[in-house]
């Protein structure tokens, strides 16, 4: 069945059966290899894009449930103002280590500081709950958000 997508701002196409994860259809059908494939059971976060804004994971996501929402991958996080911002801190901060992680916890931050720009501690740590980093880098992680949110200590 054909599908029409909005993803990263462009009209796409993928001819796939229904119930095909998004994050195939996104790395197999489209070729936007940058959303990883972690556990896939929507435990891990290397999955992470954005639906409408909202972070899902691709893994778990059918194709027949996006309709018409607006998917936004790691591909196009940059041209978002904060997602710029994110990964200004991520390389300023030297975030990563393996970076398998990151594209999930770069969406997740991004979709963070979209809906609330001047999260708490508290606040980071329930929005990128589920985003697991193998090389635990997450005080790095919490100083990038910090960064990109301007709220540098």
């Amino acid at each position: 069945m054909a599908y029409e997508l909005n993803v990263n701002g462009k009209p796409m196409t993928a001819d796939v059966d229904p119930d095909t994860p998004l994050l195939w259809v996104l790395r197999d059908t489209l070729g936007l290899v940058g959303t990883k494939f972690g556990c896939g059971i929507a435990q891990c976060g290397a999955c992470t894009v954005h639906a409408d804004g909202v972070p899902i994971r691709a893994c778990m996501t059918p194709i027949e449930v996006i309709g018409e929402a607006k998917i936004t991958t790691i591909e196009g996080a940059s041209a978002l103002e904060v997602g710029r911002r994110v990964q200004q801190a991520w390389s300023e901060l030297d975030v990563a280590q393996c970076g398998y992680c990151q594209p999930g916890q770069i969406m997740s931050a991004t979709a963070l500081l979209t809906q609330n720009p001047t999260p708490t501690d508290d606040d980071i740590d329930a929005a990128m709950a589920g985003n697991i980093c193998r090389c635990a880098t997450y005080v790095r992680i919490r100083a990038a958000i910090k960064r990109a949110a301007g709220q540098e200590a």
